[in-house]
């Protein structure tokens, strides 16, 4: 069926032994693997026998039924072409008694145009998540381990790094990022001019406040590109904008007494289009006089000329006075916690299943789109897999409607990503294979 092929993928290594014969894998044999931040150990096993009546077979057996019991999650790898045997549903009872979390690997499904022509329809009958793929070609492979990945739990150092806060302050030159960022550090290590394009890279500081851990990145001051005309500028803005990629919570900091709202806006599109979290920061708040009016006409612009990013919170800050500084900190830890979340699979098929009962997808060629169901492939951003018949009938505006909608289901504030995945079975009428 593939499981040492599927093995040696994973791993990256041609490890385990490969034969088109039954039975090469004798013994458990263990490596590490990656997927994305999350590194696991990969046990490939001999092959699982519904009547192990010789001692060979009863301890490869054995030596199957050992590591199901120690491993976090479970891939159960099956024909595609052929279909379930006698002894993949005595197995596939067998873990549905065990309780771990099970991955059906339909392998030899090499193209397309082969998935479209197999009936899957016993496999997702077993109650697992199904994943069609090839092992041999390394087709689905990683939607599969996506998945796999999500359910593991963390290494201790994993879960150290995933407690720390990458905080990137973005902005135009001369809005405070020094300025705050000293404020929140409590001192004077970031140098603080009036004059624009003091900070020329990115430069990080940690800090710990209300027991959380946090790296703090201070950053060029980003222009329009018209504007920049200096190469060490130009070498500073790309390390400004790398430092996007390691944040974990962007803080576009913006200036109450000038705003840049076209610039602001790349900014934010920048930290959207990257999945990070974006809190935007009004600063110099102590320079503005009727607050409440100030406050609200703020707001109404940024929901004119932010909407790619209404999600994010809006706070009004002074850096000079240190007024609500914190809560730039306080609000930094919620999203991301927020952006870690892992929703479960039946929360999601709940969601999907009233989204399509209330507010179904339009017709696409006159034909409806249906939802499957749906579940969770990755954090930072939240991404959630959706299952349905015509994938490329889901249009944009759609998309983002059920996007929203999902955030105020599961109350986030933070990028979410949705994919859309072709349900197994035949090819829908009215769509070509």
């Amino acid at each position: 069926m593939g499981k040492s092929t599927l093995f040696n993928r994973i791993v990256g290594k041609r490890l385990a032994i490969v034969e088109d014969v039954p039975g090469v894998t004798r013994d458990r044999q263990y490596a590490e693997a990656q997927q994305g931040k999350k590194r696991f150990r990969v046990v490939d096993t001999g092959g699982f026998t519904a009547r192990p009546e010789e001692q060979l077979v009863k301890a490869i057996r054995e030596q199957a039924e050992t590591a199901m019991r120690e491993a976090d999650a479970i891939v159960f790898v099956v024909d595609a072409v052929e279909g379930m045997a006698g002894a993949d549903h005595e197995l596939a009872q067998f873990l549905r008694r065990g309780g771990k979390p099970v991955f059906v690997a339909a392998n030899k499904v090499d193209s397309n145009q082969r998935q479209a022509a197999l009936d899957l329809g016993e496999l997702h009958a077993a109650g697992f998540d199904v994943f069609p793929l090839s092992a041999e070609h390394g087709r689905g492979v990683d939607e599969l381990l996506d998945a796999v990945a999500e359910v593991l739990p963390e290494s201790a150092e994993d879960a150290e790094t995933a407690k720390t806060i990458h905080l990137a302050v973005l902005g135009r030159p001369n809005v405070g990022k020094s300025t705050l960022l000293n404020r929140l550090l409590g001192e004077e290590r970031f140098v603080a001019n009036a004059m624009p394009g003091t900070t020329r890279d990115a430069v990080d500081e940690e800090l710990t406040w209300h027991g959380r851990h946090y790296v703090l990145t201070d950053t060029a001051g980003l222009r329009k590109k018209r504007q920049v005309v200096d190469k060490v500028e130009v070498f500073s803005a790309q390390k400004a904008l790398r430092a996007v990629e390691k944040a974990d919570v962007v803080v576009l900091l913006t200036d109450a007494t000038q705003l840049g709202v076209d610039q602001d806006a790349r900014i934010a599109a920048q930290a959207e289009e990257r999945g990070r979290a974006l809190i935007v920061c009004v600063n110099k708040w102590d320079l503005v006089k009727d607050k409440d009016d100030e406050a609200k006409r703020l707001r109404d612009e940024a929901a004119r000329n932010l909407r790619h990013v209404e999600f994010a919170p809006l706070i009004f800050v002074s850096a000079l006075e240190g007024t609500r500084i914190h809560k730039i900190l306080e609000l930094a830890a919620e999203l991301h916690d927020e952006a870690s979340t892992r929703i479960a699979t039946p929360q999601l098929n709940e969601w999907v299943q009233a989204m399509q009962d209330e507010h179904p997808a339009p017709l696409f060629r006159g034909f409806p789109v249906r939802f499957s169901y749906a579940y969770q492939v990755a954090v930072q951003p939240v991404t959630v897999a959706v299952q349905c018949n015509r994938p490329s009938a889901v249009d944009d505006p759609y998309r983002r409607f059920m996007v929203n909608r999902l955030r105020e289901r599961f109350h986030l504030r933070v990028p979410v990503r949705l994919v859309f995945r072709q349900k197994s079975g035949r090819t829908p009428r009215g769509e070509r294979k």
